[in-house]
């Protein structure tokens, strides 16, 4: 009898243990940055992680060059350093924007120099220098890309991607991409550039929003001919393994300066586009890509203060007061769970500009960010977020039949 209710003792327990843990599991736990912990895919293996998968390649060779940044580490070793340690003969390491430790302003020009801790060369391919030459390349036969990217066709790593593919195709040069997640991967949104419109910030005929990784990025920009003279360069992807598009992936290092938490890069495809408009997006703030403002603005009740500050040495309205919104509010789950471009932000902020004429830069950088001229004449016109989402929709259908061909990753 005793052993008898011992034993259902022990049974309620552990059914009561059990569903306790579910429970738990279904209750929100925000991170510091707000993005939900257990939606994150902690089992993700990076292409950097899969040495066994590119090493004997890369110690066969006769010279490597890597393109990386901050971002290239295997779990907290820099890439450099890692492969230096096994045996790679690296000869040069070439930096995109933001520099080679992503210490660098967004536009910024970045100088040549040598690394402290290796003595290697590195290179600039930010400013004059976009594309490497034949010297630069000399006794290289493996280009390496190793990168943490963020989904948006103005992000500009994809742009020095393509040159440094179009280099190595003119000098027959390999190049092998190490693919990492992207965090704006699980959706396609926004509108695909015209190409009258091309410049490095939006070189391809893409959306804002592409939902593709580096790696099946640049296996589309060599299918689709778009290096020069159609050429194709001999292309080696070292894939992600158990992820998946739809898995939310937390960047374990900050993509650069000015996007700081898992917030601010799922708000950054929808606020960049303010980069083209006299509207702060909080550069020289602690919130960068999380609020935006103007000192003349008659909507909102948040201010804020842009100051001078690393990665913002000059920021737009400088130590003046700005008036606008606040979007920390919300978690970083909920703007990725909204999986599209939010245009109501533009939209709205320039319907209560007071100055509506002054609202686009000159320079029509607006233009560029946007891959044409028609979403500043939509704005202009007074159409809304919904009838201008409208109008990409044939386009977006178009672009992604052609994605579907370079898909690695459901």
């Amino acid at each position: 009898m005793k052993l008898t209710i011992l034993f259902f003792l022990l049974l309620f327990f552990q059914m009561n243990c059990g569903s306790s843990v579910e429970i738990q599991k279904s209750v929100p736990q925000s991170s510091e940055v707000g993005l939900l912990q257990e939606s994150i895919d902690t089992s993700v293996i990076i292409g950097a992680e899969r040495i066994d998968a590119y090493l004997p390649i890369l110690k066969a060779s006769n010279g490597v060059a890597l393109v990386v940044n901050q971002t290239s580490t295997i779990h907290q070793t820099h890439l450099v350093d890692s492969l230096l340690k096994l045996g790679v003969p690296i000869h040069t390491i070439f930096a995109p924007e933001h520099g080679f430790r992503g210490e660098a302003d967004a536009g910024e020009r970045v100088k040549d120099g040598i690394d402290k801790k290796t003595g290697l060369p590195i290179i600039s391919l930010y400013g004059k220098n976009k594309k490497p030459s034949s010297a630069q390349l000399e006794g290289i036969d493996w280009v390496v890309f190793d990168i943490q990217d963020v989904g948006a066709r103005f992000y500009t790593y994809i742009s020095t991607m393509h040159y440094v593919m179009e280099a190595c195709t003119e000098q027959g040069i390999s190049f092998m991409v190490l693919d990492r997640p992207n965090p704006n991967g699980h959706y396609v949104d926004g509108p695909v550039l015209d190409t009258k419109f091309q410049s490095f910030v939006g070189m391809h005929p893409v959306p804002v929003v592409h939902g593709m990784t580096v790696g099946e990025y640049a296996q589309m920009i060599n299918g689709e001919g778009w290096l020069n003279n159609r050429g194709k360069v001999d292309l080696t992807v070292i894939s992600c393994e158990r992820y998946s598009h739809q898995k939310a992936y937390e960047l374990p290092i900050s993509p650069s300066p000015n996007l700081p938490n898992m917030r601010s890069i799922y708000l950054y495809p929808s606020l960049c586009f303010f980069e083209g408009t006299e509207m702060s997006v909080g550069r020289g703030t602690n919130q960068q890509f999380q609020i935006y403002g103007h000192p003349d603005a008659v909507v909102g009740t948040y201010t804020f203060k842009p100051e001078p500050m690393p990665g913002a040495k000059y920021p737009k309205h400088e130590n003046k007061l700005c008036q606008g919104h606040n979007l920390t509010d919300e978690d970083a789950i909920t703007y990725r769970e909204y999986g599209a471009l939010n245009l109501n932000y533009l939209v709205d902020a320039y319907q209560h500009f007071p100055a509506k004429t002054s609202f686009f830069l000159k320079n029509k950088f607006f233009d560029k960010l946007a891959g044409n001229d028609k979403l500043r004449k939509q704005i202009i016109a007074g159409e809304s977020a919904k009838a201008i989402r409208a109008s990409w929709q044939e386009d977006l259908s178009a672009f992604r039949k052609i994605r579907q061909q370079y898909l690695i990753y459901d």
